[in-house]
């Protein structure tokens, strides 16, 4: 092997705390307390324990000052387990309630990618409020990766949100969900635009109580409110708020292909 090339590569890796076990472990994790919240196989007290470690181990790695004390979080992280998880019910709840096609709430639990989607985002939610670096985004982007829907861990969600077909959803990291919200796929409450300068403003928009949001709506802003019990149609693009009590939706413009004139096909411009 050519030593300069293996030299070359060395020299080019200059991040001496990127540890891709981070992120695999962090993936095992999450999927160890979803089980551990749900599933009816899995003993809770033996899992904790279990999972406490993990915890220790996956921190150690993220949190990269020598004087930090991110496993020691552990305990107070589990004390919000129950308040988590009582949330999580009623997001299950509201689904349920609000679908036709969810035949029973162990499908929801089982088999709707926007339920896991929402759980991992408030576990993960709890954990970037302590201030664990690193993880809370791992831990989201995992739930990413399976399910298409990318929630920052930094937004806050209020209880009973439903997230129906899942794919393409994007909430961004200052966007404000309040209680009991239903969005469809493609939805993305975002930014106006990019800029590193905007990192500690609130850069996404509000969503005031019983709002519906159809599919591939585009909401940017962190100065956009939509008001409480409106609906947003689908494919509709705002950027400025809109009042309580609101239907806004999207026109479409329809043209006729193929126009018959006295037995003639012609085409319509």
């Amino acid at each position: 092997m050519n030593k300069k090339i293996i030299l070359q590569i060395e020299s080019q890796k200059q991040k001496p705390h990127l540890r891709f076990k981070l992120k695999k472990k962090t993936e095992q994790f999450t999927e160890k307390l979803f089980c551990t919240l749900f599933d009816a196989d899995t003993p809770v007290e033996a899992n904790l324990e279990k999972l406490k470690q993990d915890f220790i181990d996956i921190t150690e790695m993220a949190c990269w000052d020598k004087h930090a004390t991110c496993g020691k979080t552990w305990y107070s992280y589990v004390e919000k387990l129950p308040t988590i998880l009582e949330r999580l019910n009623k997001d299950a709840r509201a689904i349920v309630n609000s679908d036709p096609a969810a035949l029973s709430i162990e499908e929801v639990y089982l088999a709707y990618p926007g339920f896991f989607a929402i759980a991992i985002y408030r576990l993960a939610h709890e954990l970037y409020l302590i201030g664990i670096p690193l993880v809370p985004r791992l831990m989201t982007e995992f739930a990413h990766h399976r399910t298409g829907v990318d929630i920052n861990p930094g937004a806050t969600i209020g209880e009973s949100f439903f997230i129906d077909h899942a794919t393409g959803v994007v909430i961004g990291e200052t966007a404000v969900v309040k209680d009991h919200v239903k969005i469809y796929q493609g939805v993305t409450l975002g930014a106006l635009y990019v800029s590193k300068e905007l990192q500690n403003t609130k850069r996404h928009p509000t969503v005031e109580n019983h709002v519906t949001i159809y599919a591939n709506a585009t909401i940017l802003g962190g100065e956009t409110v939509i008001g409480a019990n409106s609906i947003i149609g689908g494919n509709s693009w705002l950027t400025e708020s809109v009042p309580p009590n609101s239907i806004v939706y999207h026109e479409p413009e329809i043209r006729i292909k193929n126009k018959i004139i006295k037995g003639q096909t012609t085409n319509e411009e």
